[in-house]
Order: C-alpha cells, then sequence, then structure tokens
C-alpha cells in the first residue's frame, strides 16, 4: 500500500479502497496547519523574548549602534560643556580685565546671548525621531559658534588698541598738575562733597584744590590736545581743558595766565600756565579735575605726591618744552581777577 494514501475497509465488497477527501477537507486542512504553526510562531517569540528575555539578533545590533550613537551625543555633550565653561572664563576676564585695562565698555549680555533669526529654524529635526537630542545639540552648537564670534571680535578690538598701549600710557593723566614740594602748596579741598567756601552750602567738588601762591607753574598730566581755552568770571576763571584721548579730559581752573591755544598738542609734563585766583576763587589755588568718559573721577587716583620735587623737576625738563622755556601767549594772557 502507498504510504500516500490512505485505505478504507469496505464491508460490502470486502476490499479495501482509497479513502477520499472531500474538497472541503483538503481546503481546511492546510488553513488549520498554517493556524497551528502562527500560534506555535507567536508562542515561540513570546518565550524567547518575554519570558526568557532573548532578543533578536537584528534588533540586538539596532540596539547596540543605537547606544553607541547616544553614547556619542554624551560625549559630545561633555565637550560642549566643556567649551562653554571655558568660553565664559574668557567672558569674564575680556569683560573684567581686558577690556577694563583700555577703558572699554562691557559688552552686554544681550549681545553676547543674542539668538539666530528664523522661526522654523530648527524645525526638520522634529521630522526624525530623535528630534529632541539632536535639536537641543544643534542650538547649543549655534549659541556657542554665535558667543565665540563675538568674543573674537572683542579680542580684535583689545588687540587693536594693545598695540597703542604706548600712547594710551602717555595719555593718562598720571603725574601732579604741579610740582609737588611741600614748601609750596597745600591740599586744601579733595574730591567729593564738602562744605563750599562761598555759599557755605554742602556741594559735591569735582576736582581737588592745590592752595599755593599766584605765578606757580601748572603742568599737563599727559599728552593731549588742548579742547578749550576759555575765562568764566563766576566760575572757574582762567581755566583749559586738554582732551587726552582714550576718553579722558582734565581741567585746569582758576589760572593767573594761560600759556597755550586751542587745539595745540600738548607733551605730559609740558608747562600750559600759571597758577592765580581768577573767577570764583575764595584764595589763590589751582582746581583740578579728572573726567573719564564724562564723568568726573578722583583725581587722587591717578597721581603719586610722594615724588620728590627734585624727581619731578626731572621729568619736567625732559619734556620738550619745559617750564622754563614756555612763553606765554600774549592773546591768551588773562588778567587776574581778585577773589569773588
Amino acid at each position: 500500500m502507498s504510504k500516500n494514501k490512505k485505505y478504507v475497509f469496505n464491508s460490502r465488497t470486502l476490499l479495501y479502497e482509497v479513502k477520499k477527501r472531500s474538497r472541503a477537507s483538503r481546503v481546511l486542512m492546510p488553513l488549520c496547519m498554517f493556524a497551528v504553526s502562527m500560534v506555535m510562531a507567536f508562542v515561540y517569540f513570546w518565550i524567547y523574548t518575554s519570558v526568557l528575555g532573548w532578543e533578536l539578533p537584528k534588533t540586538a545590533l539596532l540596539k547596540k549602534k543605537n547606544a553607541e550613537w547616544c553614547s556619542k551625543v554624551e560625549v559630545m555633550n561633555m565637550q560642549l560643556d566643556s567649551y562653554e565653561e571655558a568660553l565664559t572664563s574668557l567672558q569674564m576676564r575680556d569683560d573684567g580685565i581686558y577690556r577694563s585695562i583700555f577703558g572699554m565698555n562691557e559688552i552686554p549680555a544681550e549681545v553676547r546671548n543674542a539668538g539666530f533669526g528664523g522661526v522654523n529654524r530648527y524645525a526638520h529635526y522634529d521630522e526624525s525621531g530623535s528630534g529632541a537630542l539632536l535639536k537641543d545639540m544643534a542650538v547649543r552648537l549655534d549659541v556657542l559658534t554665535k558667543k565665540t564670534y563675538v568674543q573674537s571680535r572683542s579680542f580684535d578690538e583689545v588687540a587693536l588698541l594693545s598695540k597703542r598701549a604706548g600712547d594710551m600710557a602717555m595719555c593718562i593723566p598720571a603725574i601732579p598738575p604741579i610740582n609737588p614740594d611741600p614748601s609750596v602748596y597745600r591740599l586744601s579741598s579733595g574730591f567729593g562733597y564738602r562744605k563750599d567756601p562761598m555759599s557755605g552750602r554742602t556741594a559735591r567738588h569735582t576736582g581737588v584744590d592745590f592752595a599755593m601762591k599766584p605765578g606757580n607753574p601748572v603742568y599737563a598730566t599727559g599728552d593731549g590736545v588742548v579742547e578749550s581755552v576759555k575765562f568764566e568770571f563766576f566760575g572757574y576763571g582762567n581755566q583749559v581743558v586738554i582732551d587726552h584721548g582714550f576718553g579722558y579730559k582734565t581741567r585746569y581752573a582758576h589760572l593767573k595766565a594761560v600759556g597755550v591755544v586751542e587745539g595745540m598738542k600738548i607733551k605730559r609734563g609740558e608747562c600750559i600756565g600759571q597758577t592765580g585766583n581768577s573767577g570764583k576763587s575764595s584764595g589763590p589755588h589751582l582746581h583740578y579735575e579728572v573726567i573719564y568718559k564724562g564723568n568726573h573721577i578722583n583725581p587722587a587716583n591717578y597721581y603719586d605726591l610722594t615724588i620728590t620735587p627734585e624727581e619731578y623737576a626731572v621729568m619736567v625738563q625732559n619734556t620738550a618744552d619745559a617750564s622754563k622755556n614756555i612763553t606765554l601767549h600774549p592773546s591768551h594772557r588773562r588778567k587776574e581777577n581778585g577773589k569773588s
């Protein structure tokens, strides 16, 4: 008998006959076998993945690649943290030291932290599966790039000014405006609030006063250009204002005589006039001011009165026009007023 056929015994014919299957059974049998195989496959997959905790080879490979990618992203974020920390340190040193040394204003925070234009600049990251992670990194990179550019421009400005550091050092008002001989002068009034000697009211004194006899030489405290020479009867009397550049200006007031003209270039230590008692003055003295970027600051921060008269005299003699060689300009020689 064939193994591929089934036989049944026919009791009427007393013979074995081939069993014939119906068409329905021939269709249903493969379907049932397929269904059973699918159920067994599902059960096998469930036991393999959920019960035993095993992973399919392809899934395991994808997870491995994803873990490697996440590790690389984490390393990049750590590097970005390091770069941001270093850049923040540079920004603090730039504003607090470098720009301060050269009298430059700090860069506003809104300029350093300015963002990028465009509403949908990062919209394409939202379409990917890891959009949030990639978008965050893209934003950090853009901000870091912008901050680095701003800092680079700042360093360019500082480098440009540093090349002029020598000029700046000579322009800063760094010496006393008179020969600091204690036998010749007396510091009669300092910087700040005081009782006004004329009105008796408390008022802010915007400079320092050196009480001394009329006719003593007054020296420019830094290189610059004479900005103004004028006379105020109810004010500073004969006065000279020198623009030193780099935000600095100085005023010399109540002079007896003036030896410079407007627009004249001046060197540090050059005699510009003589002390006097002109204008609104309670006695012979020199009123001296230092103005930085429009604000009056304490002149005592810029000179050293402990220098000896001899040392001061040597310094003055080394200038192009020492006080001995100065000739007071006739058009700017003012007759000293009495006290007012």
